[in-house]
């Protein structure tokens, strides 16, 4: 059988790519514990909090499991290797996502994941916020208008790890969100909440990968006798004869001396004192054109020479990711995380998410509105009440008593 060069190549793309997948936990066993290690030896243990296994308070299947921080105002730390390790190349995406839900109403704290390198050498007892990470990733809240998702990346040919110029929101409610982060070999990166795009754009745009390709001259200087000041004095205007005799305030001309006044017992009456309208303030010449203003110097800028591009910035796993953590501090606790994964294919996160978050969203949020309703106070119906029978004294207890009410719930 013969095939035509187009036949063959229409094949070829038509094979879809087989997506790797390096991790994808959703906390549904008790052996969880055995993939994932608490880093008891980050802080001393008076300092750390615990994780408990639990589908939190509201969910669509109690079956459905996460973890989630206890314990108020504690740090918090957790990791687990990947089911194989993950090294950034130029034919593949980097995809990071998982779901995190607030219980507590957060008021400060961090509910970020972590792609870490290390290999055989990492220890996950001693994991913490000194442990180095190729990616930081997830939402960070601390007050009303400190409500961010970080986006951290490892530059290695700065080496250092560098934060997102331009903040990202996150949510700050109380149901679960899905947070996804995709980085393309083309340096370019996506930032994904509930699998809607909130950010995306160039490495090199979005952070300080690159140093600046022009810098000011460092042996320029503005001339002595640049002149950069628009206006000048008129040195034709002169002050006013008697300007500086003009007082700031008069006696009042329309006050009159009060008929109980005792001159002997209350002293020598005096009018009070008010603004003299013909008052100009000091005396200033007025301003005319500079005729010598060259306007604002510009300092000249020359190539910078420690400028270098960098065409592999994507490479945030170059020397291989092995694990992924969370290491926190929570002031108010009960954020629990779920459904992780981490593949080279976007497709691939959306369809597990579609398997998970979109599958329970609606559920939980049916619970979730359910036990808001019944914890808010039950008002009486007015329309089922005979006000003829009542007089503000029965309206006064009624609502004593339901204020009452109100501050026993909570």
């Amino acid at each position: 059988m013969k095939f035509t060069l187009l036949t063959v190549l229409a094949a070829a793309v038509a094979v879809p790519v087989t997506a790797e997948v390096y991790l994808k936990e959703q906390f549904n066993d008790e052996a969880w514990t055995s993939r994932w290690t608490e880093s008891k030896d980050w802080k001393p243990e008076s300092d750390m909090g615990t994780w408990k296994h639990t589908a939190g308070e509201w969910y669509s299947d109690e079956a459905d499991k996460g973890i989630q921080t206890s314990v108020d105002a504690r740090f918090f730390g957790i990791s687990a290797p990947l089911d194989k390790p993950y090294t950034s190349s130029k034919d593949k995406d980097l995809v990071i996502q998982y779901s995190v839900k607030h219980e507590q109403d957060l008021d400060c704290g961090g509910a970020y994941i972590k792609l870490l390198p290390g290999g055989k050498s990492f220890q996950p007892a001693a994991f913490g916020g000194e442990s180095p990470y190729a990616v930081m990733f997830g939402p960070d809240i601390c007050g009303s208008s400190n409500k961010k998702t970080h986006v951290i990346l490892h530059s290695n040919q700065k080496d250092e790890n560098l934060l997102i110029n331009k903040q990202v929101m996150c949510e700050s409610d109380s149901v679960t969100h899905l947070y996804t982060l995709v980085v393309r070999p083309d340096n370019t990166f996506e930032v994904f909440v509930d699998n809607k795009s909130v950010r995306s754009g160039n490495l090199a745009d979005e952070f300080d990968f690159l140093e600046p390709k022009e810098i000011k001259d460092p042996d320029a200087q503005k001339p002595e006798d640049w002149v950069d000041k628009a206006k000048i004095a008129d040195p034709e205007d002169k002050k006013p004869e008697g300007y500086d005799d003009i007082p700031q305030e008069l006696p009042d001309p329309d006050a009159v001396k009060p008929d109980d006044w005792d001159d002997e017992d209350d002293g020598e009456w005096e009018a009070p004192m008010i603004d003299n309208p013909e008052y100009k303030g000091p005396w200033k010449p007025k301003m005319i054109e500079n005729p010598d203003y060259k306007g604002p110097w510009v300092h000249p800028m020359v190539p910078n020479p420690d400028y270098k591009d960098d065409d592999e910035m994507f490479m945030v796993c170059k020397d291989t990711c092995t694990h992924v953590g969370f290491e926190l501090w929570q002031v108010k606790t009960g954020t629990l995380f779920d459904d992780i994964i981490v593949t080279d294919s976007l497709e691939e996160a959306q369809a597990f998410a579609q398997e998970t978050f979109f599958k329970k969203k609606d559920g939980e949020k049916e619970m979730y509105d359910k036990i808001q309703a019944e914890r808010q106070p039950e008002m009486p119906d007015m329309d089922d009440m005979d006000m003829g029978d009542m007089d503000m004294g029965d309206m006064g207890d009624m609502m004593d008593m339901d204020m009452d009410g109100m501050y026993d719930e909570f």
